[in-house]
């Protein structure tokens, strides 16, 4: 018989292959860039006073540019005294009128509103983050905005109980509270502003950065669209002596201001005598302490994150970096391993790790600072890595054989540079932590959970993360010690400041 069994499967040769493709072995990223479609960038913006866009009275207007690309997005206009005068008086009038009297389930609902209008144009603000500052449009996404939201959120909650946030006491609001913020996290340093000040009874003049003024101007339209009361809010763009015009202004009753040290230092000592209340988040060099007990897999990208977030443009940047001499080989192994595949490039671009450096004055002063560590014996090393031809750019730096005494772990450098140190005892590594007159934060890595302890007591940091960096939560305080600053902001401590409780 010639025909085949039933259920037999009949096995035939594959055919012959001519060209064996060879498997990549490598892995390469497509770009994926975000549109810009969502958000529109208008040629020139006006003062926001009093509930309306209105012209400067100084005339001045200046450029704010993309830092990946040097290209102008648009004229901002610049304050002048008498421009601040009128933010001032209607602040004033808004508190007098208005605000101040308002049931606090009524206040809540309008940080309720501007919460939600957040999150509803979430996209739109993570562009525009990105495309003024240079930040990679995964942390504007994923970090900035639903955080910026959330402040705005939390504090509604308080808005109607705060007689709980300070028992047995009488809280009243301040009154204007005047406000300047950094570049760094535009809409992020907004809302921690804008957010317990509101909460608790007060109106707000802000002045954004100069060179990150577009964020706080779309959240304008953020405060029209959830009908917050004329002059609650008012936003006034400018540079430096724009913020000294609202600091000196007699009719504002407090000042709350994150950036530099010395400005911060400056702006206390013109607030000095005044009776103003005042609150500084300042500079930081933080320590980030390695034990040799630590998961050194997540110990190594909490490093990373700890100093090439945003480009280190973070005030409590870990950008020290302290390792138990046990394991410091195998730890800068790692991390360097680990800099190798960090992508530097367009923020727009959703796998890019490292943005741009926001401005060409702020790209100068991180490359002054490198090269003193090189002139003063640190060894440097950079991944290999391709910057783009236009725009601001630095690639991700390590300094390894630093001392104590070398600028780059003494000053604040707000950029992706880390110096590392090492260390043998928990009380060494203590003291040198300790060893700068900043006390903004500080991480510790380790198993042991008294020894976390220990080493939060011991530490002059206002923040001390545990087996993590960079986290951020609303319910949470965050401020300094030393020059990094006085004051909290977040959590029910973040309230103080803008309230005057009986018998002060």
């Amino acid at each position: 018989m010639n025909e085949r069994p039933p259920d037999i499967a009949v096995i035939t040769a594959p055919p012959t292959v001519k060209h064996l493709e060879v498997a990549p072995t490598t892995l390469d990223y497509a770009t994926a860039l975000e549109s810009t479609a969502v958000v529109k960038v208008a040629d020139r913006y006006e003062l926001f006073i009093d509930g309306h866009f209105v012209e400067p009275r100084s005339g001045k207007y200046f450029a704010t540019i993309n830092p990946a690309t040097e290209a102008k997005l648009a004229m901002v206009a610049e304050a002048g005294d008498s421009d601040i005068e009128a933010a001032v008086r209607a602040a004033r009038q808004a508190y007098d009128e208005v605000w101040r009297d308002m049931r606090g389930a009524q206040r809540a609902k309008y940080l309720y509103r501007i919460a939600r209008v957040l999150q509803e144009r979430a996209r739109e603000f993570a562009v525009l983050e990105s495309l003024n500052g240079g930040k990679p449009i995964r942390e504007s996404r994923d970090v900035d905005l639903p955080l910026a939201a959330a402040h705005f959120f939390y504090y509604a909650g308080w808005a109607d109980k705060l007689e709980y946030a300070f028992p047995n006491r009488t809280p009243r609001p301040i009154g204007v509270a005047g406000q300047i913020i950094p570049w760094n996290f535009p809409l992020l340093m907004l809302a921690w502003k804008i957010a317990p000040a509101l909460a608790a009874g007060n109106t707000v003049v802000l002045k954004p950065a100069e060179t990150t003024p577009l964020s706080a101007l779309l959240f304008c339209d953020v405060v029209r669209q959830a009908e917050l009361p004329p002059g609650v809010v008012n936003i006034v763009t400018g540079d430096g002596r724009t913020g000294a015009e609202l600091v000196s202004h007699p009719n504002v009753d407090k000042i709350a201001f994150t950036g530099s040290t010395e400005v911060g230092k400056a702006i206390a000592r013109t607030l000095a005598g005044t009776g103003k209340r005042l609150t500084l988040e300042l500079g930081g060099k933080a320590a980030n302490i390695i034990f040799d007990d630590a998961a050194l897999d997540q110990a190594v990208e909490g490093i990373v994150n700890g100093i090439y977030f945003n480009q280190g443009h973070v005030c409590c940047a870990g950008s020290r970096l302290f390792v138990q001499e046990s394991i410091y080989e195998t730890v800068m192994a790692k991390l360097k391993r680990r800099m190798r595949t960090l992508r530097v490039g367009d923020p727009l671009d959703k796998n890019t790790d490292v943005g741009a450096i926001n401005s060409k004055q702020q790209l100068d002063k991180i490359g002054a600072l490198v090269q003193s560590g090189i002139d003063e014996g640190a060894e440097i090393y950079q991944p290999p890595c391709k910057l783009p031809e236009r725009g601001y750019w630095f690639v991700p730096t390590v300094f390894t054989s630093v001392a104590q005494s070398y600028r780059i772990a003494q000053e604040e450098i707000f950029g992706p540079v880390l110096s590392v140190l090492t260390f043998r005892t928990p009380d060494e590594a203590i003291e040198k932590a300790n060893n700068t007159p900043y006390g903004l934060s500080a991480g510790v890595w380790t198993e042991k959970g008294s020894r976390i302890l220990a080493m939060a007591q011991g530490l002059r940091a206002g923040v001390v993360w545990a087996n993590t960096y960079n986290r951020f939560d609303p319910a949470s305080p965050f401020g300094g010690y030393k020059e990094s600053g006085f004051g909290r902001e977040g959590g029910r401590h973040g309230l103080e400041p803008y309230v005057q409780l009986d018998g002060e």
